[in-house]
């Protein structure tokens, strides 16, 4: 009956609330905005493993075969950076695409004018000489540039907007193709977003504050690094995104969303530093990061709920389990070794079940916990910069993660921890469904 009342209160009370963050507008386009880039960042990734895979006959192949005085590591690394140097600019179109369709507006023509704009009031890289060449910096088209590429891109979707809401558009006849329409009502707004990007920039230069990005880097990064770059930030993330999940809101969709930024950012530091082969804490190496995350804390989904299920196919295999264990472990174990845990978040069910609650916050706690220390006392190098996809498995992960099988078996040592504490818990929500069947038959 307590249990129920619970669940009632949470229900009533923490449910709605929880309901109204996960559907906020702005989260939800930073969280687009940062996916967009996403396929890029493990394409560099992919490349930055390649050119540092451990066998020194390939690395020495890749760095000696040299082409026209360029070698293959240096292909990899220009693909890398690459691929990694445009984060913000996509972040930029992105975040501003997603904002403006959801306010059901031209999100196409908003994400170009974003981008536009965040090329405006980023600073360009000038060179003297019998030739003045121009640039753009990397570093601020990258994760550097992530706070200004989102600040801009919800503006800029905001303006639009505005224009487009309230009929201050060129508007073309019908007979005009529909591409053509588009152009020209993205005119005025699309002038009012380039003048405020150029205002900005003026302003900044002409007042001698110096460069917008690291003025938010100051201004944003480093309060929010107590949360994205500590140990007892990270649990408090960890907390709030099991506890989201425990009402049955996607808890990554909100806490991860808001410190993506952060760990992308900490993540493109260590890549940098491993690349140039001083990925260390002395060196300003992150222990904390976007792989640190997904594959050493959440193994199996949030609440790192590998254990979990691993738990329930024990009890299976030795045939204690009640009958929804049967169903559900062939149903949970391929998905959860793949970071998939929709089937037993909702099919144990795990949303408010206060049986397993405690288990559910603790587990990735642990996680943070051993995988932290192991990594600040060298036992396990630092993550190198590689962002591995969320789906790949345990144990391959930490190896691609760390580029080291001591990363391998972190994961594997996590993973047994996780079983058994999960493992009481899931036995008694056991022994509660067998004497129910008991009772029924």
């Amino acid at each position: 009956m307590a249990e129920s009342n619970s669940s009632s209160w949470v229900n009533k009370h923490i449910v709605p609330v929880a309901g109204k963050i996960s559907q906020f507008r702005p989260l939800i386009a930073i969280r687009d905005g940062l996916t967009l880039a996403l396929p890029l960042i493990i394409i560099g990734s992919f490349f930055t493993i390649l050119a540092s895979f451990p066998i020194t006959a390939w690395t020495n192949f890749i760095s000696k075969t040299v082409i026209n005085n360029v070698s293959i590591s240096a292909v990899f690394a220009k693909i890398s950076n690459g691929s990694f140097g445009i984060m913000g600019l996509v972040a930029a179109f992105g975040v501003a695409q997603s904002y403006a369709s959801q306010k059901k507006v031209d999100g196409t023509s908003a994400g170009i004018l974003s981008a536009a704009a965040f090329f405006i009031v980023t600073p360009s890289i000038t060179s003297s000489g019998k030739t003045v060449l121009e640039g753009m910096p990397y570093k601020y088209l990258g994760s550097n540039g992530l706070f200004v590429a989102i600040i801009i891109g919800l503006i800029s979707a905001s303006i639009y907007h505005w224009f487009i809401a309230h009929h201050i558009e060129i508007k073309m006849p019908d007979s005009v193709p529909p591409a053509v329409a588009k152009s020209f009502s993205a005119l005025l707004p699309g002038a009012a977003i380039i003048l405020f990007a150029g205002a900005v920039y003026a302003l900044f230069s002409w007042a001698g504050w110096g460069n917008i990005h690291e003025v938010f880097i100051n201004l944003l990064y480093k309060p929010l690094s107590m949360l994205s770059d500590t140990l007892w930030g990270t649990l408090i993330s960890i907390f709030l995104l099991c506890a989201f999940w425990f009402v049955g809101i996607h808890g990554a969709s909100i806490v991860n969303t808001a410190l993506n930024p952060m760990w992308l950012m900490q993540t493109d530091a260590n890549r940098v530093l491993y690349q140039a082969h001083h990925l260390d804490l002395a060196h300003g190496g992150h222990i904390i990061d976007y792989t640190f995350i997904n594959n050493f804390v959440y193994m199996g989904g949030g609440g790192a709920t590998l254990g979990l299920v691993i738990s329930i196919g024990i009890l299976v295999m030795i045939k204690k389990a009640n009958p929804q264990y049967k169903v559900l472990a062939p149903l949970t174990i391929i998905p959860g070794l793949f970071n998939i845990n929709e089937p037993v978040i909702f099919g144990l069910p795990v949303v408010l079940n206060f049986t397993i609650l405690i288990p559910f916050i603790l587990v990735p706690m642990v996680n943070a916990v051993t995988t932290y220390i192991a990594m600040a006392t060298g036992l396990v190098p630092l993550c190198t910069g590689t962002v591995i996809p969320w789906t790949m498995p345990p144990i391959i992960s930490g190896f691609l993660a760390t580029n080291s099988w001591l990363g391998s078996a972190l994961q594997v040592i996590n993973i047994i921890i996780d079983t058994a504490i999960y493992f009481p818990f899931v036995a008694a929500i056991n022994r509660q469904e067998l004497a129910k069947t008991q009772m029924e038959a």
